[in-house]
C-alpha cells in the first residue's frame, strides 16, 4: 500500500507539470499558426524528439517489448522497418515539406498543403483527406487510450474503465489547453524520459540476472528460438508474405501527419541534418531497448505473461526491480510517450476538422480566435470517439497502432511523396490515390486475403492511381508547374 502510494504521488506530480506546461502556452496561443504549427520557431532539438515521442508512444514501451516477450529477434523485423522508415523520412522529406508548406500560402496541415500546392479552389483536397484523417486518428488516439488503461489498471489496480478516463482526460486537458506549442514541448520533455527509461530498465534486469552473458545464457536456454529471427512464436519459419508486412511499417512514415507537422514547424529548414541525427540516434538505441526488454523480460519474470498481458512486461518489470519513487518516474515514462502521441494524434485531427472541413465548408470567413475554439471543441469530440472505441480491455495495442498506421501511410503516403517530387501530379491525380489508398486499407482490413498487411496493397494502388489518373490527366497550370520548379531548385526557399 505505502509503495502504491508513492508511486501515486511521482504520476501525479508528472500530471500536474503536464497540464501546467498547457496552462502557460494557452496565453501564447493567438491564432491557428500558433496552435498548430508553433508559429514555425520549433529549433532541432525540439523538433527531433517531440516528432519521435509523438510517433513511438505507449507502443513502443509496450506493444513492442510485447512482440519481442513472445517472438525474440522475430520482433525485429518491425523495429527494422521502422528505422529505414524514419531514415528515409527525415532525410527525403522533412526539408522538402518544410520549404513547399511555407511556400505554399503558408500551408499548417496536410490537407491545407495538398489544396495550395495545385492553387485549387475546388475543396476536395481538402474535405476528403480531412475525412480520413478524422476515421484513422481516433482508432490511433483510441489505441494510446488503451494503453494508459492497462497502465493505470496495472500500477493501481484500479477497474480498466476509469483507468481508460483518467489517462484521456490528462491528455485531453493539455491538449485542448495549449495547442502545439505545449504539445511539444511536452514532447521533448517525455522524448527524453522514455529514452532512458526504455534503456534502464532491460539493463538493470539483465544486471540482477548476472549480465548480459548470463542473461543470453538463460535466454538460450529456455526460449532459443528467440535467436533466430526467422522463427516465429510458435515455432514455424517466416514467410515472405510475412517478412514483407513486417518490414512494410517503414513505409506508413510518409503518410504520418502526426510526424509530419513536425518537420513543417521547425525554425528553419537548414536545421534539419543536426534533427535528423538525434532523431536517428534515439530510435536506433531506443527499439534495440525495447526488444530487450520484452527478451530479458522473459526469462526475469517469474510468472509468465499471457495474452494481451504481455504487453505490460515493461510495466511489470519496473515495478519489481525498482523502489517506489525510482519506479514511478520509469512508468511516469509510459504514461509520458502515451500523452505525447495521443495529443499530437488530437491536435492534428482536430486541425483537420476546424482548417480542412468547418471552415472550407461552413465558415470561410471564420475569425482566428473562432477557429481555434471550434479545434477545441473537435478534440474533445475525437476524445469521446477515441474513448468508446478503447472501452474493451481485450485490445492489442499493437493491432490498433498498426490498422491506423496503414491507414495514413496508403492514404497520404503517396500523395505526399508524388506532390513533393513528381512535376507531373494533378490534383484529380493526388485525389485519387488518397482516397484508393484509405479505402483499400478499409476493405483489405475486413478480408486480409493472404495475410498480407493491408499498408502493401493500399500504398501500391494508391501510387497506381495517382499515376494512371494524373497522366489521363490534363498537365498541371503552368503556375503549379512554375512553383513546383521553384522549389526544386530552391528559390522557392521562404
Amino acid at each position: 500500500m505505502a509503495d502504491r502510494i508513492e508511486i501515486s504521488i511521482v504520476f501525479f506530480v508528472y500530471m500536474f507539470l503536464m497540464m501546467g506546461i498547457g496552462v502557460y502556452y494557452y496565453r501564447r496561443t493567438r491564432n491557428m499558426s500558433d496552435y498548430f504549427l508553433g508559429n514555425r520557431k520549433l529549433g532541432a532539438w525540439v523538433t527531433s524528439m517531440s516528432a519521435e515521442a509523438s510517433d513511438m508512444s505507449g507502443w513502443m514501451l509496450m506493444g513492442v517489448p510485447g512482440f519481442a516477450y513472445v517472438a525474440g529477434l522475430n520482433a525485429g523485423w518491425i523495429a527494422l522497418g521502422i528505422i529505414l522508415g524514419t531514415w528515409a523520412n527525415w532525410h527525403f522529406v522533412a526539408a522538402r515539406l518544410r520549404v513547399y508548406t511555407e511556400a505554399a500560402n503558408n500551408s499548417l496541415t496536410l490537407p491545407d498543403f495538398f489544396e495550395n500546392r495545385f492553387m485549387s479552389d475546388l475543396g476536395m483536397l481538402r474535405v476528403v483527406p480531412a475525412i480520413f484523417i478524422l476515421i484513422f486518428f481516433i482508432l490511433y488516439t483510441s489505441s494510446g487510450f488503451v494503453a494508459a488503461g492497462r497502465l493505470f489498471e496495472t500500477i493501481f489496480s484500479l477497474p480498466y474503465v476509469p483507468s481508460l478516463l483518467l489517462g484521456a482526460g490528462v491528455v485531453v486537458f493539455y491538449t485542448l489547453v495549449g495547442g502545439f506549442l505545449a504539445v511539444s514541448r511536452t514532447d521533448f520533455i517525455q522524448g527524453v524520459m522514455m529514452f532512458f527509461a526504455i534503456l534502464v530498465v532491460p539493463v538493470s534486469a539483465a544486471l540482477m540476472l548476472g549480465g548480459f552473458t548470463a542473461t543470453a545464457q538463460m535466454l538460450y536456454a529456455t526460449h532459443a528460438s528467440f535467436f533466430a529471427p526467422l522463427t516465429k512464436p510458435d515455432g514455424s519459419t517466416l514467410g515472405f508474405i510475412e517478412f514483407i508486412s513486417l518490414m512494410a511499417w517503414g513505409i506508413g512514415y510518409f503518410g504520418q501527419p502526426h510526424i509530419l507537422v513536425r518537420f513543417m514547424a521547425i525554425r528553419d529548414a537548414r536545421e534539419l541534418p543536426q534533427a535528423t541525427r538525434i532523431a536517428m540516434a534515439w530510435v536506433v538505441i531506443s527499439l534495440g531497448a525495447a526488444l530487450l526488454v520484452g527478451m530479458v523480460g522473459a526469462v526475469y519474470l517469474r510468472t509468465p505473461l499471457e495474452g494481451t498481458a504481455a504487453e505490460t512486461v515493461f510495466l511489470v518489470m519496473a515495478g519489481e526491480l525498482f523502489p517506489p519513487i525510482a519506479a514511478g518516474l520509469i512508468l511516469a515514462a509510459v504514461l509520458a510517450a502515451i500523452m505525447s502521441t495521443a495529443s499530437a494524434q488530437l491536435l492534428v485531427a482536430a486541425s483537420a476538422f476546424a482548417q480542412d472541413i468547418y471552415r472550407r465548408s461552413f465558415r470561410p470567413a471564420a475569425p482566428q480566435e473562432e477557429l481555434v475554439w471550434v479545434s477545441r471543441i473537435s478534440v474533445l469530440a475525437i476524445a469521446a470517439g477515441a474513448i468508446y472505441l478503447g472501452l474493451s480491455p481485450d485490445n492489442f495495442i499493437l493491432d490498433m497502432v498498426a490498422y491506423a498506421w496503414a491507414g495514413f501511410g496508403a492514404a497520404f503516403g503517396p500523395a505526399l511523396l508524388s506532390c513533393l517530387f513528381w512535376r507531373r501530379t494533378t490534383e484529380r491525380g493526388v485525389l485519387a490515390g488518397i482516397v484508393t489508398g484509405g479505402l483499400t486499407v478499409l476493405i483489405w482490413k475486413q478480408f486480409a486475403p493472404f495475410g498480407l498487411y493491408e499498408i502493401v496493397p493500399g500504398f501500391l494502388f494508391s501510387l497506381l492511381a495517382i499515376y494512371v489518373v494524373s497522366r489521363l490527366d490534363a498537365p498541371p497550370p503552368q503556375a503549379v508547374t512554375e512553383a513546383f520548379d521553384r522549389v526544386d531548385t530552391g528559390d522557392g526557399r521562404p
